[in-house]
């Protein structure tokens, strides 16, 4: 039996966590703070002479060497680091002998961090069985995911085959497996990606970072287009979907696609209950059910920005950093049962709120403040919902962001959904609407994918020009 790969992995100095909680190298650059040839595509990114490495295990889950970065990546964003067939843990036999949604491909491509420096992501590919019956090429839909936490056994690819993962360590639900499956059914192709650091095991997960999630989001479309057998090419339409976590993500790739990828078709992007201001965000998690998701914020901020980074050291106490070592290798379901209804409170040096710790500090929030989705104008049409009662990804905000795009001119079909309050804090408003929504969105997203327009409903938002 293989040793476990210790690895420093994204907390705060902080008492040992339980043992079996593999953590992350790359993360040395947080010392003090946080705990602890070119390779081109398609290759085999570690040469035959160079020892393999030892394996990752987080939470009992041993990690795939695959999602192992090489240490020298491609120059160009989104091409292709190495490929291999992903086996769907819910597709089955199709009648006539091909897969059923579609064949896998899980896949490793360059991407640049909100640094400005090369980063490693892994995702899935998937080409559909369904034909595409609409105009043009086969489309593309590039998927971000909503949470699934910051463990590396938590990446969505991993899920697409390891739908539910429940081991006494780690629970993880593969729940996006729904939206895609639909997408799939209309014959558009599907991308997903990991994020920065949710899967590939050089880095902790930047949960919510606005840069590295579109970055990802964008370079993953671009990477579909030279997976072997895919049928999407760089003529190809594409659309971008996300809910909670992941709308926040295509939102944002909305915005940045004209600066950062304007090589990628863009027609449509759907962002459901996106955090668009993540200070009114992590008021909303602090105390709820989600608690948890409020350490991989603050871990994943700490590791990519220096100043929150001193504000994290100077007011997290030992025991708010021995919960973020915790959290930092947990999914969605372990931080349910760990963290639930914490108080960041319990967390701090002066036993004031996470929140208002950034509201006291200039740096903080300037830091949280570069994070603010709606300062640009996105391309192509948008569709923005969110639930009126959402308490967990607060609904104001959301209908914020689609005020500030519609200020801009942009082409935003924003849709209230209007249910009654499921309980406050349970995150039950916050995940009824990720359902109820689901199918509305993915019929407007297809017409954005078949060519129809979209008329935005601005004229119904209060809004200054």
């Amino acid at each position: 039996m293989s040793r476990k790969r210790t690895r420093s992995r994204s907390a705060l100095p902080a008492p040992a966590v339980a043992t079996g909680r593999a953590t992350k190298p790359g993360l040395r650059l947080l010392a003090g703070v946080v705990a602890a040839g070119t390779v081109c595509a398609g290759l085999s990114a570690v040469p035959a002479s160079a020892a393999a490495p030892e394996p990752v295990v987080s939470r009992g889950v041993t990690i795939p060497a695959f999602y192992t970065p090489p240490t020298q990546l491609p120059s160009t964003n989104g091409a292709l680091i190495r490929t291999e067939p992903l086996p769907l843990g819910l597709g089955i036999p199709g009648l006539d002998g091909r897969p059923m949604p579609g064949a896998a491909t899980r896949l490793m491509y360059k991407s640049t961090d909100s640094a400005g420096l090369p980063v490693a992501v892994t995702g899935a590919y998937i080409e559909p069985s369904a034909a595409w019956k609409g105009t043009g090429p086969r489309p593309l839909v590039a998927v971000a995911s909503g949470t699934m936490g910051q463990g590396d056994q938590c990446a969505p690819s991993f899920a697409l085959q390891n739908p539910l993962t429940l081991n006494g360590e780690t629970v993880s639900v593969g729940y996006e497996a729904l939206a895609i499956y639909r997408i799939l059914s209309t014959g558009a192709a599907v991308v997903v990606t990991d994020y920065v650091g949710l899967g590939a095991t050089d880095r902790l997960h930047t949960y919510v970072n606005r840069l590295d999630q579109a970055h990802a989001l964008l370079d993953a479309a671009r990477a579909a287009r030279t997976v072997p057998g895919a049928s999407v090419t760089a003529a190809s339409r594409t659309g971008l979907y996300g809910y909670s976590q992941g709308g926040g993500a295509s939102a944002a790739a909305a915005e940045l696609q004209p600066s950062y990828a304007p090589d990628v078709q863009l027609a449509g992007t759907y962002a459901g209950a996106p955090p668009a201001d993540l200070t009114s965000v992590m008021k909303g998690i602090d105390g709820s059910a989600l608690a948890g998701a409020l350490a991989w914020s603050i871990s994943g901020f700490a590791q990519a920005d220096p100043d929150l980074r001193a504000i994290v050291d100077a007011n997290i106490s030992a025991t708010g950093k021995a919960a973020l070592t915790d959290a930092s290798t947990m999914c969605v379901g372990d931080a349910l049962f760990g963290y639930g209804f914490t108080k960041s409170s319990k967390w701090t040096t002066n036993g004031k709120s996470i929140g208002d710790i950034i509201a006291a500090d200039p740096r903080a929030k300037a830091a949280l403040d570069k994070q603010r989705i709606g300062r640009l104008k996105p391309t192509g049409p948008v569709r923005l919902a969110t639930g009126v009662q959402d308490d967990i990804v607060p609904h104001s905000q959301a209908r914020q962001l689609a005020v500030d795009w519609c200020n801009k001119g942009a082409n935003v079909t924003y849709d209230a959904i209007a249910l009654p309050n499921l309980g406050d804090k349970i995150l039950t408003n916050h995940l009824v609407p990720l359902i109820t929504d689901q199918g509305d969105a993915i019929s407007w997203l297809t017409d954005r994918l078949a060519g129809k327009p979209a008329t935005s409903n601005c004229w119904s938002m209060p809004i200054q020009r």
